[in-house]
């Protein structure tokens, strides 16, 4: 591509950062950063009653944890197209220049319905079984009869929007990077939309018009949920005799288990970055899953790093078919990259154990090297997140059980459970510290299942619940060397006395 690409992720601060967006964001860095272009990030805030204090540092903070930088943005200014936030821009007047422009050219107009007349209209249409459309209230007056009626609602006190003026029966085309072509007529836009709302502030679609064509925007890649939007923006770019950027519509994000588009009311489902940070996901494997999220590489490799996604990136490959949203995916993807990374990821695995209250801080980071042992005898390799090592590793290795009635008349009551837990104390007293090392201790029950002649269940299980208080568990000889000999003995000896 010889073109200088440039490209935007455009949040709102409404809240967290949301896999589909956080895709949107993904994909377009991937854009840029393939093909030696930049990536800019502009903040579409203007809908201020739906902003959230915080709402733009949770996007940002969200996106460095996954490893997207940009080249521009609100904390990185470029004076040639800065301010980047809407309402900065709006301030100072970027928007109301094209406004008048259009309102000049007769290709919007000031429009003083209220709500009550739009949803009166909207209820008779409905009656009538029309789709909802706007009526041009202008219909048949000339320029003194608009200019009349419009002064009129603006004694009484009414306020205006701005609506574009929707060209009658004509098609709106672009090639789409991911869907091909794509055609829709002006008469599917529903009539005369609002560029401008009453407190002054530009709508989406126009707005995001004119940030794109005077920030050099050469390429918009998004979800499939705006296609229906690209028509309106189109009609925008005609008018101001501008060329639009060439427009990509990633597929649908879908429940795997539905079928169903992923929605924020979904609260069975986490969906937010912030969600998966908090229980321990690692972004390396976030920025993995969703990069498979509608677009395929080459071959059945399943595991990328952010820069084999860089170097392999080919816009041609985004799927058409609705992408699937697998939970269960996600978390094979973030436990291939524990195991794969796990020296990296030991520090925040012994976080868990201190969030916990397992551990203090200053043992952390004493014993970083014993926990780091105890987490891995505990199963680190088959959990999904690093927040559910705690609850594998706090028994036996921080706290004991209760033995059951039921396991102490079944395996310590016994004549042979008696035998071996005496046997085992016996030999595991005998044994040095130097010596006590888990290929010592299996020698040692080894050994007492020749001597007894008793064997699986019933040699194990004595063993197990004297020292554990558990009959099951992760490997016993390699529990028992990590915590040492004076644990073992200690143990036993409260169980057996």
């Amino acid at each position: 591509m010889t073109e200088k690409i440039r490209v935007r992720y455009a949040p709102s601060p409404t809240g967290h950062l949301h896999i589909g967006n956080a895709r949107t964001a993904i994909f377009n860095w991937l854009f840029a950063r393939h093909y030696h272009g930049q990536f800019i990030i502009r903040i579409e805030d203007t809908d201020l009653a739906r902003n959230v204090v915080g709402g733009e540092k949770s996007q940002l903070d969200n996106l460095s944890w996954l490893g997207v930088d940009w080249d521009e943005g609100p904390d990185k200014a470029d004076p040639k197209y800065a301010p980047y936030r809407q309402t900065e821009r709006a301030a100072q007047g970027i928007y109301k220049k094209y406004i008048d422009q259009l309102l000049a050219s007769g290709q919007a107009y000031k429009s003083y319905k209220t709500e009550d007349t739009l949803k009166a209209e909207r209820e008779a249409q409905t009656a009538a079984h029309q789709a909802p459309h706007y009526v041009y209230e202008y219909a048949g007056m000339d320029t003194q009869q608009i200019q009349a009626a419009q002064a009129t609602d603006e004694a009484a006190g009414l306020k205006a929007v701005v609506r574009f003026r929707v060209p009658e029966d004509h098609d709106y085309d672009w090639q789409d990077i991911v869907k091909g072509k794509v055609k829709i007529n002006s008469k599917e836009i529903g009539g005369d939309w609002v560029i401008q709302k009453t407190d002054g502030m530009p709508t989406y679609n126009f707005a995001v018009v004119i940030d794109d064509h005077l920030m050099d925007i050469t390429h918009v890649l998004r979800g499939d949920d705006h296609v229906s939007n690209t028509p309106k923006q189109l009609m925008v770019y005609e008018a101001l005799g501008w060329q639009a950027p060439k427009f990509g519509h990633m597929a649908l994000i879908i429940k795997a288990e539905t079928g169903k588009k992923l929605s924020k009311r979904d609260e069975d489902t986490l969906q937010f970055i912030e969600q998966y940070r908090e229980l321990g996901y690692l972004p390396e494997a976030m920025f993995n899953f969703i990069g498979l999220l509608g677009w395929s590489p080459v071959g059945e490799k399943e595991i990328f790093t952010r820069e084999q996604f860089k170097d392999m990136f080919d816009e041609t490959r985004f799927t058409k078919a609705n992408a699937k949203f697998d939970a269960k995916k996600l978390a094979w993807v973030n436990n291939q990259w524990m195991r794969s990374e796990k020296n990296k990821v030991m520090p925040q695995l012994i976080s868990e154990l201190v969030k916990a209250g397992l551990v203090t801080q200053t043992q952390a980071d004493q014993q970083a090297d014993y926990l780091a042992k105890i987490i891995e005898i505990a199963g680190v390799d088959g959990i999904k997140a690093t927040s559910e090592i705690s609850a594998l590793a706090t028994y036996p290795f921080f706290k004991l059980h209760e033995i059951t009635d039921a396991d102490q008349r079944s395996w310590l009551d016994t004549d042979d459970g008696k035998k071996v837990a005496a046997a085992f104390a016996n030999k595991i007293e005998a044994l040095t510290t130097d010596d006590f090392s888990a290929d010592k201790i299996m020698e040692i029950i080894r050994s007492l299942q020749a001597e007894l002649a008793i064997k699986g269940r019933a040699l194990w299980n004595p063993i197990r619940l004297i020292t554990t208080h558990e009959v099951q568990g992760p490997n016993l000889p390699e529990i028992l060397a990590v915590m040492g000999k004076d644990w073992t003995l200690q143990n036993i000896q409260k169980t057996l006395a």
